[in-house]
């Protein structure tokens, strides 16, 4: 099964490279910045194509790895060339398969791969791929085509519905850039309290490492620690009385959800209290 990319960027370049190393099966890079295809070509010892039908051709699956609104576009321009039989995948986490509007007409199956990863180097990411968990939704009958690909890269998956994708997507923000937010929040808050910035990874290292490798193992429930547990209303409401602005909100609306996690860790323990200030607390 030949592979050939149209867009050149992290995703491609990234994913391209790993089929490459493993497998040995990349045709190349079609894409509308040629320096960029070139580049990735270059990189993954594979063709560049100046010409899109001719890496259509070339290739059994095609991964188009271009942005979301592009991806459009691009199916545009290939369900009128011969591609019946062909792969045809994109890389989106919030799009699915649907995508490819009319794709039965054209004798082509579409799908959706995503990896749970944060690719964010072209020539580096590649080596990190194997250690996420894909997801793939599309034609049911031609998926185990697509898992027996990633798994020839050594690529763990899991096939998801086209129905859920968009939560799926909201549930990785929620793990991946959200908490990078609430990094963010916390550091806004050490400031206020007199910590320099080349304290900041000291302060929060321990903690945040630690924690998430505490729920990684054992389970956000075993992990759980801290002042909603122990449904310490005093502090908690001297919290709420520290805090301000989105800071404040976000305090608040994590706590319910953690309160959620220590009603089910300590179902003899009564939370009414704390649940009536966190709840009345609202602008």
């Amino acid at each position: 099964m030949k592979v050939g990319f149209v867009g050149a960027g992290k995703v491609g370049c990234s994913l391209g490279m790993l089929f490459a190393e493993t497998q040995h099966i990349l045709a190349g890079y079609y894409s509308r910045t040629s320096t960029s295809a070139e580049d990735a070509a270059d990189f993954t010892k594979s063709k560049h194509f100046q010409n899109l039908e001719t890496l259509i051709e070339e290739s059994d699956t095609v991964f188009i790895t271009v942005p979301d609104d592009v991806i459009p576009m691009v199916w545009d321009s290939i369900k009128h060339m011969n591609i019946a039989g062909k792969m045809i995948c994109h890389c989106s986490g919030s799009l699915s398969s649907k995508i490819f509007k009319d794709i039965e007409e054209t004798g082509a199956f579409g799908f959706s791969v995503h990896p749970l990863l944060a690719v964010s180097d072209r020539y580096r990411s590649y080596q990190e791929l194997p250690k996420a968990l894909f997801t793939i939704e599309g034609n049911e009958h031609h998926i185990d085509e697509i898992k027996s690909l990633l798994d020839k890269s050594g690529i763990k998956s899991v096939t998801i519905d086209a129905s859920v994708k968009t939560r799926y997507h909201g549930a990785a923000v929620m793990c991946s850039n959200l908490v990078v937010a609430l990094v963010q929040a916390t550091q806004d808050e050490l400031r206020k309290c007199g910590f320099a910035e080349d304290q900041m990874s000291d302060a929060i290292a321990p903690l945040l490492a630690g924690n998430v490798q505490k729920v990684l193992n054992v389970g956000t429930k075993a992990a759980l620690t801290g002042p909603i547990e122990r449904n310490d209303l005093g502090t908690v409401a001297k919290h709420l009385d520290t805090f301000t602005g989105i800071d404040r909100d976000i305090y608040r609306i994590l706590s319910i959800k953690t309160m959620e996690i220590a009603k089910e860790k300590h179902p003899q323990s009564d939370y009414s209290k704390l649940e009536l200030l966190l709840n009345n607390q609202e602008d």
